[in-house]
């Protein structure tokens, strides 16, 4: 899916990364716990959280993620946008909850990816 797509599908809004919008994903997480985020594959993923915090990018930037969306509101920091930009990750916000917000991804056909057990 298209990181445009995920962008109009969750009426979000870009804060970062909008000459990369047109990235393509693979799967989805929502998580605000970066520990469960490392155990999920690297498959060019959109990482959906509360968090707003410096290691959810570090998180993401290992895990190969290509965008994040700050879910309930939240604005991440500018420190935080600065880490997402230097990593080449887009970064999204939308009001809705993350339980919603993967809801629509997942009607849409963006479906998790398995777990690395």
């Amino acid at each position: 899916m298209k990181i445009l797509k995920i962008k109009e599908l969750l009426r979000a809004e870009v804060l970062s990364g909008e000459e990369l919008i047109d990235g393509d994903v693979h799967s989805a997480c929502g998580c605000d716990m970066m520990s469960d985020v490392l155990a999920f594959v690297k498959d060019q993923a959109v990482l959906l959280t509360g968090l707003c915090n410096p290691q959810v990018v570090r998180t993401a930037t290992m895990m190969d993620m290509r965008c994040i969306v700050f879910v309930r509101g939240k604005t991440p920091t500018k420190d935080v946008l600065s880490l997402a930009r230097d990593a080449g990750i887009v970064v999204l916000a939308t009001d809705m909850r993350m339980y919603t917000a993967c809801g629509i991804l997942y009607e849409n056909g963006l479906h998790g990816g398995e777990c690395s057990k």
